[in-house]
């Protein structure tokens, strides 16, 4: 399992509750298309970080990274109006969002090892 993480920042005047919700209709839809695997909203606690860290991480399960292509792949050419909908209702609260892929280690693969070049 490979875990897309995204640290996020609201907009000013955005309210947690409303991100909460659209994220969860955003991205149960996605679950429900088997684009995605699960997903996570975590909310950080009293204000409580250092450095970087935002307010919300969102955590977002795929199997690999061809479900990553295929969920990239689906949505770039097949949104109908309600997914555009939920998608915007979503996005256009997220003021900054600072992503990684990652994935568990150690692996089998010991991938830092291969390389194309």
């Amino acid at each position: 399992m490979n875990m897309y993480h995204c640290m996020i920042e609201l907009r000013s005047g955005a309210k947690a509750l409303s991100f909460a919700a659209a994220a969860e209709d955003w991205l149960n839809g996605l679950k429900q298309r088997q684009l995605i695997e699960n997903w996570r909203l975590h909310r950080r606690k009293f204000g409580l970080a250092s450095g970087r860290h935002s307010d919300f991480i969102l955590e977002i399960e795929v199997l690999g990274m061809s479900q990553l292509d295929q969920a990239f792949l689906t949505l770039g050419k097949s949104v109908d109006d309600d997914d555009e909908q939920r998608y915007i209702r979503f996005h256009d609260m997220i003021e900054t969002a600072d992503i990684g892929l990652y994935r568990p280690y150690p692996d089998p693969d010991q991938r830092e090892r291969i390389a194309l070049i």
